[in-house]
């Protein structure tokens, strides 16, 4: 049997490939899950997404599984505290940007039902299918994630650069940008918003 052919990114360990088989691309719609990869990301700018995927549990604990409103509600203190935690990238910007996003995304909440309604309203509510051939085709930004960002700057979000708006876009199946020779492309083709 002949070996599954995966993105490039994801032949690097374990846990990148699992990532991969199982989450990246697939359209999901959890306001909770959506604030999930919306603050990794954002812990992730300079980073390695390896970095982050081994310290994803710890971040769970840490932001009471990104429960929206609870991460909202965190003091000061609480925030200080995880500082020192070892289990989490211990940079006091990125800390701190979770409690204002959970802050920012209530209100998207209650100006636009969901997060979800709001994030994938970017993309018309389906993802986009690229056919991207070669890791050189895939784009770090689009005019659609410029717009993103921009949007969600405006709403008080932290950490929502252009690159890490289009990789939540591609890690929340927004965009489906497995390589056309990839074994999940198709199966994230046949998924729908």
């Amino acid at each position: 049997m002949a070996p599954l052919i995966r993105c490039h990114w994801a032949s690097g360990s374990d846990i990148e490939r699992d990532y991969h088989d199982a989450e990246w691309g697939v359209p999901l719609h959890d306001d909770q899950a959506l604030f999930e990869f919306l603050c990794l990301e954002g812990a992730q700018a300079g980073l390695s997404w390896r970095t982050v995927l081994a310290k994803r549990d710890n971040y769970r604990r840490a932001f009471h599984d990104f429960e929206i409103a609870r991460v909202a509600a965190m003091k000061d203190r609480e925030l200080e505290k995880l500082l020192l935690d070892p289990g989490l990238i211990r940079n006091r910007l990125k800390i701190s940007s979770t409690r204002d996003n959970a802050v920012a995304a209530l209100k998207v909440i209650d100006e636009h039902g969901s997060l979800d309604g709001y994030l994938w309203s970017f993309v018309d509510g389906k993802p986009i299918q690229n056919r991207w051939r070669e890791r050189g085709d895939v784009p770090a930004t689009t005019p659609l994630s410029d717009r993103m960002s921009k949007e969600l700057k405006k709403k008080g979000f932290r950490f929502v650069g252009s690159t890490i708006c289009y990789a939540l876009m591609q890690a929340t199946g927004m965009v489906n940008d497995h390589r056309v020779d990839c074994f999940r492309h198709k199966v994230c083709a046949g998924l729908h918003g």
